[in-house]
């Protein structure tokens, strides 16, 4: 099995600053894409940011040139940096690992816990 654990949400006025992580541990052969989501209440899942290696990235329209997105291989963590901040970035975000756990093997979907955060305006 994989786990995944977050870290780094809390409550922030508008314009400030926020530093999520992710990291996996368990039966890893390669982590094929690692990704944030975000749901606020009421409202489905939604992309924030994915990444497939240091240079391919994705991201949501509402968060281009304010997130960040990176990864480091060698500790199987993601990272989410937050700057300038909005009300509407207020929701629950979720880490997003597509690992392969074997070099044959099918590849599996894990998600994180979960991490709040909120945005005051």
């Amino acid at each position: 099995q994989v786990q995944l654990v977050e870290s780094g949400g809390g409550l922030v006025q508008a314009g400030g600053s926020l530093r999520l992580s992710c990291a996996a541990s368990g039966s890893i052969f390669r982590i094929n894409i690692m990704g944030w989501y975000r749901q606020a209440p009421g409202q489905q899942r939604e992309l924030v940011a994915t990444i497939i290696s240091g240079s391919n990235t994705n991201y949501a329209d509402s968060v281009k040139g304010r997130f960040t997105i990176s990864r480091d291989n060698a500790k199987n963590t993601v990272y989410l940096q937050m700057n300038s901040l909005k009300p509407e970035d207020t929701a629950a975000y979720y880490c997003y690992f597509n690992v392969r756990r074997s070099e044959y093997g099918p590849d599996y979907n894990y998600w994180g816990q979960g991490t709040q955060v909120t945005v005051s305006s």
